[in-house]
C-alpha cells in the first residue's frame, strides 16, 4: 500500500491531492492514565476525531533537571504506538512553552533559574530546546510519517509573540530557528504549524487558529462582552484567547496564503478560581457550526478530552498565581466541560458536535472547495440581537445555508414566519416559511447531490451517507416538515429522515456492511468489535437490521423501518451512602464519607455529588486524588480508577457569601456561607457487545 501524501492549498487540506477536511481533538497523555488511553481514543473516533493532538509537557517529562520520566502516563511512546493502533493520526504539539493551564506554561522550574532570558534568541536557549527537542525525537523513533507512523504534524511553541516571547522579525526568527531545530534532530513531518491569533508569529509555518464560547481567564468578575464566535465573519482571529496577557490586534501572516483551520477551538472550558463560567452543549455546537459558516476547514478542538493533572516530584503542577502567573487552577482537576470528560465521561457535548463530525466525514470534501459568501443583511457585530445571522458556502450553484440565532448568555429576537433566502451565486433560492426562535442553529443544503439525484433544498440538516452497495441512504434530521424539493429524484438512493434527537443519539458504524445505531447510550470501536456502553438498559434502533441482537438485548420489531431491540433485564446499580465525618473551623470546612457498594458486572460507576461550596476534595485511603472547583455543575467522580473503593472522603470548603467570584449559578448560602452537599447519587454503567 502506498504512503498517504499529504498536503495543504490555500483553501484547505489535502490526502493525496484531495480535499481533505479533518476533525481533531486535544488529549493530554500525562493528564489521564495509561491503562484507559486506548478505550479513550476509540471514544474520540467514536465522536468523529480522525486526528489526536497532545502537548508534551516538558515538565512533566523533566521536572528535575537531567532525571527524564517517560514512564506510566508520561509515555510518551506508549501513546502514539496506541494512536496507531486504534486507527488515528497525531499532531504532536512540542513547545517549548505550552501553557495548556499548567505549571510555568509546561517549562521546567530549573529552566527558570537559568542565567538567560527564556523564549528569546539566546543559544544558550536554544541549546536547552534542542536537548528537549532530540529527547521527544527519540522517544518517538519510528513512528513519525516517514516511517508509516500516525505522527503527520508537530506544532512549533504557542502564542509565540502573543503571550510571551518576541514579535516582529525577531520573533519570526525565533519560530524559523525552533522549526530548524525540530527538523535536526529528527522530527520531519507533513505539517509543521503554528498558532496565530492575537498577534501571534508563525515563523512561515502552517497557521492555525482558535476560539472560545467565554473567557475563565478574564480578570473581571462580571458578565463580559457576548462572544464574537457566534457572528458569522471572514474575521479568522480570536481577539480574547490569551488576554490575561493583554488582548491581541489582528494576525501577522497572509491569510490569503493559507487556508482557516482551528486547532483551539474550545471544546469546553477549564474554570479558574476566581471566574468559573460553564460550557453547555449547545455553547460549543452553535460556536462550531458557525465557524464551519465562516469558511473553516479542520474543527480542531481544545480540550476534547479532560484529565487530570498528574503528581509532581517536587511541586504541583498547575497553574497558579503563585508562579506568577494570572489565575489559580485546580491542583488536578483539568476537566474542561470537554466532549470527553476527566474520568472519561461521553457528554452531551460530544453528542452536539458529533453532528457536524458526521456530516464532514461524508460531505466534509465537498464543503472544502465551498468559497464563503456573507449576505450584506448578516450583521457582523455579536452586540446585534436583533437581525438574523446567515452565511452561504457555495461551490458552483451547490452549497449550504447557515442560520445561527443563538449568542451564549444573551436572548436573540425572534424571527416569526420568516423564509430564509440562500444566494447561490446564480440567483436566490427561497425556503418554505418556518419560525426562528432565540437559540436556533442549523443548517441547510442547496442544489446538493443525492446519489444520481440532485435536491434542490430542503427544510432539514444531512448528517450522513450510508454506503451500501444494494442503496445508498443519505440521512437527514429536522424538528418541522424536511419539504424535500427535487430538480431530480434519485433512482439509486434513499432518504431516512430522523429528529434532531435522534441525530444526537445516532452512531455510524461498519460491520458487515454500514448501520445507523439509535441510543441513548454510547457505541464505541474497541480491540473486539464494537460495544454499547450505557447507563440506562436502553432501547436500541438500527438502520437496517442488525445481523444478531447485542448481548443483553432481544429484537422486538420494527419502528419507522428502524429494527428495535429492547434491553433484555434491568441491570442493578450501585448504592451510595454519606455522613459529615468532621467540621472545623466555624462550619468553613466539612468532611464527609460515602460507602458505596457495587453490582457484580459494572463497568464503570459514577459519583455524583451536588454540593454548595468553593472547592472540594476527594481522598482515596488518605490520599488527596482530585479536586473540583463550586460551578453549580454536579460533581461526577468516575470511581472505575480508583478500583471501585468501598469507602472515600470529600472535603469541601466554604465559599463565602461576598466572595469575589465570577458564578452563572450562586449556592445557597446560610449565615453567610455554602458549605454542605446537597444531594448525591451513583449511575452505573455496562457495557454490551455488537454481534457481527
Amino acid at each position: 500500500m502506498s504512503k498517504i501524501e499529504y498536503g495543504f492549498t490555500s483553501k484547505y487540506m489535502t490526502k493525496d491531492g484531495n480535499p481533505w477536511f479533518p476533525i481533531m481533538g486535544e488529549f493530554h497523555y500525562s493528564r489521564y492514565p495509561r491503562k484507559y488511553w486506548k478505550e479513550s481514543l476509540y471514544k474520540m473516533k467514536a465522536g468523529g476525531v480522525e486526528t489526536v493532538s497532545t502537548y508534551a509537557f516538558w515538565l512533566h517529562h523533566e521536572e528535575v533537571e537531567g532525571e527524564y520520566d517517560f514512564t506510566g502516563q508520561r509515555d510518551l511512546r506508549a501513546f502514539v504506538e496506541m494512536v496507531k493502533e486504534t486507527g488515528l493520526s497525531l499532531f504532536l504539539r512540542i513547545g517549548p512553552w505550552c501553557h495548556g493551564e499548567a505549571r510555568n506554561g509546561g517549562m521546567p522550574d530549573w529552566l527558570l533559574k537559568k542565567p538567560f532570558e527564556l523564549r528569546t534568541n539566546n543559544e544558550e536557549y536554544f541549546s536547552e530546546v534542542s536537548r528537549y527537542y532530540a529527547k521527544l525525537a527519540e522517544q518517538v523513533k519510528g513512528l513519525l510519517y516517514q516511517d508509516d507512523g500516525p505522527i503527520i504534524g508537530i506544532q512549533i511553541e504557542n502564542e509565540y509573540g502573543h503571550c510571551g516571547g518576541l514579535q516582529g522579525e525577531a520573533g519570526e526568527e525565533h519560530m524559523r530557528r525552533l522549526t530548524a531545530i525540530a527538523k535536526e534532530v529528527g522530527l520531519k513531518v507533513p505539517y509543521y504549524t503554528a498558532t496565530g491569533w492575537g498577534g501571534a508569529v508563525t515563523g512561515g509555518l502552517l497557521p492555525v487558529m482558535g476560539g472560545y464560547c467565554e473567557a475563565p481567564w478574564d480578570q473581571r468578575l462580571t458578565e463580559i462582552e457576548p462572544s464574537g464566535n457566534y457572528v458569522f465573519t471572514t474575521e479568522r482571529n480570536d481577539h480574547n484567547i490569551g488576554s490575561d496577557y493583554g488582548f491581541g490586534t489582528g494576525i501577522t501572516f497572509d491569510i490569503s496564503r493559507f487556508p482557516f483551520l482551528t486547532a483551539e477551538l474550545g471544546g469546553g472550558m477549564q474554570v479558574t478560581h476566581h471566574r468559573r463560567p460553564v460550557a453547555h452543549p449547545k455553547d460549543i455546537g452553535a460556536m462550531s457550526m458557525v465557524k464551519l459558516g465562516c469558511g473553516v476547514n479542520l474543527l480542531g478542538y481544545y480540550m476534547y478530552h479532560g484529565g487530570t493533572n498528574p503528581k509532581g516530584k517536587v511541586t504541583t503542577l498547575q497553574e497558579s498565581r503563585e508562579t506568577g502567573y494570572p489565575n489559580d487552577l485546580p491542583v488536578y482537576s483539568y476537566d474542561f466541560s470537554a466532549p470527553i470528560r476527566e474520568y472519561g465521561q461521553m457528554s452531551g457535548t460530544l453528542k452536539e458536535i458529533k453532528l457536524l463530525a458526521m456530516f464532514i466525514k461524508d460531505f466534509g470534501a465537498a464543503l472544502c472547495e465551498m468559497e464563503t459568501y456573507l449576505p450584506k443583511s448578516n450583521p457582523l457585530f455579536q452586540t446585534n440581537f436583533k437581525d438574523l445571522r446567515t452565511s452561504v458556502r457555495r461551490n458552483g450553484k451547490s452549497g449550504y445555508l447557515f442560520v445561527s440565532n443563538y449568542q451564549r448568555r444573551y436572548v436573540m429576537a425572534e424571527h416569526k414566519a420568516t423564509i430564509l433566502e440562500a444566494d447561490t451565486g446564480e440567483g436566490i433560492l427561497r425556503y418554505p416559511v418556518r419560525d426562528i426562535v432565540n437559540e436556533d442553529f442549523f443548517f441547510l443544503p442547496f442544489y446538493m447531490p443525492v446519489g444520481d439525484g440532485e435536491l434542490k433544498s430542503a427544510m432539514a440538516t444531512p448528517l450522513c451517507i450510508l454506503h451500501n452497495s444494494e442503496k445508498e441512504s443519505y440521512v437527514f434530521y429536522t424538528d418541522t416538515a424536511p419539504a424535500y424539493d427535487w430538480v431530480r429524484k434519485p433512482a439509486k438512493a434513499e432518504i431516512l429522515t430522523i429528529t434532531r434527537e435522534d441525530a444526537l443519539n445516532s452512531w455510524k458504524i461498519t460491520l458487515d456492511k454500514e448501520y445507523l445505531l439509535l441510543t441513548k447510550g454510547e457505541v464505541v470501536e474497541s480491540e473486539n468489535g464494537y460495544v454499547i456502553l450505557s447507563r440506562n438498559s436502553d432501547q436500541l434502533r438500527a438502520y437496517p437490521a442488525l445481523p444478531a441482537a447485542p448481548s443483553g438485548y432481544q429484537y422486538s420489531g420494527e419502528e419507522e423501518g428502524f429494527a428495535v431491540y429492547e434491553s433484555l433485564t434491568k441491570q442493578p446499580s450501585a448504592a451510595v451512602e454519606y455522613k459529615l465525618l468532621k467540621e472545623e473551623a466555624g462550619s468553613k470546612t466539612k468532611v464527609y464519607e460515602f460507602t458505596l457498594d457495587y453490582p457484580m458486572g459494572a463497568a464503570d460507576c459514577f459519583l455524583q455529588v451536588d454540593f454548595g461550596g468553593d472547592t472540594a476534595k476527594l481522598y482515596i485511603d488518605g490520599d488527596w486524588v482530585d479536586d473540583w472547583y463550586y460551578t453549580g455543575q454536579t460533581w461526577e467522580i468516575g470511581l472505575k480508577r480508583y478500583g471501585f473503593p468501598e469507602k472515600l472522603q470529600i472535603e469541601i470548603e466554604a465559599l463565602e457569601e461576598n466572595a469575589e467570584r465570577y458564578l452563572e449559578k450562586w449556592p445557597v448560602f446560610r449565615n453567610g456561607i455554602a458549605c454542605d452537599i446537597h444531594q448525591v447519587a451513583v449511575e452505573t454503567e455496562y457495557v454490551y457487545t455488537l454481534k457481527k
